[in-house]
């Protein structure tokens, strides 16, 4: 059952993107748009443009996932650090570190914009892998296969695809925060990194 804060970060983002899909406006107020941050200084879009969506099933796809794994974060962050902050802040930097390649790259396109939560979501997936390796994934919610393994696939398809760049989906945010997902918790808790070498070499199957 997911736990207060993933409720809530689903409703906000849920109840935000639905208004921005009415509202040409707010969305545009709110995406993550380089070239026009710098001046005013609109860097809330680090953040904002992760409450907003493209389309119903782009939000419900980053909702479904966060749903599913948010818990078990949130759970274990609040084990492990006693911090009921941690799980939120957490959620938030995944959005912010995993957008700033992006940021520098676009700084002078006023034609690139980004929206979605899918770099906090890679970063809770990632995160998932470092404390339980070997749990099953299920690709598209329907095919299992273990959790490190999906890592490896999903790191070599988001590399191919953003090298390609034709399809208009954020790869390398996708892939900095997989990043984020794996370096954070061990900065915060640098135990986190031989438990999870442990686990590794004992799958258990």
């Amino acid at each position: 059952m997911s736990t207060p804060i993933t409720w809530i970060l689903i409703g906000i983002t849920a109840l935000n993107s639905y208004a921005a899909f009415q509202n040409s406006n707010l969305l545009e107020k709110q995406l993550f748009h380089p070239a026009i941050m710098k001046e005013p200084k609109e860097w809330y879009r680090f953040i904002s443009h992760g409450f907003v969506h493209g389309d119903f099933q782009h939000l419900l796809f980053n909702m479904l996932t966060l749903f599913f794994f948010g818990p078990y974060i949130e759970a274990s962050f609040d084990q492990i650090f006693e911090n009921a902050a941690m799980y939120p802040t957490f959620y938030l930097g995944g959005l912010i570190f995993s957008s700033i390649p992006s940021y520098f790259k676009h700084k002078n396109d006023y034609y690139y914009r980004a929206l979605g939560a899918s770099g906090a979501i890679a970063s809770l997936l990632f995160t998932t892998i470092m404390f339980d390796p070997w749990q099953t994934f299920y690709i598209k919610f329907i095919i299992p296969v273990p959790a490190i393994l999906f890592a490896i696939g999903y790191v070599i398809y988001s590399s191919y695809m953003g090298k390609k760049g034709n399809d208009n989906i954020g790869h390398e945010a996708h892939l900095y925060g997989a990043l984020y997902g794996i370096i954070c918790p061990i900065a915060l808790k640098p135990q986190i990194l031989p438990s999870f070498l442990d686990q590794l070499s004992h799958p258990h199957w």
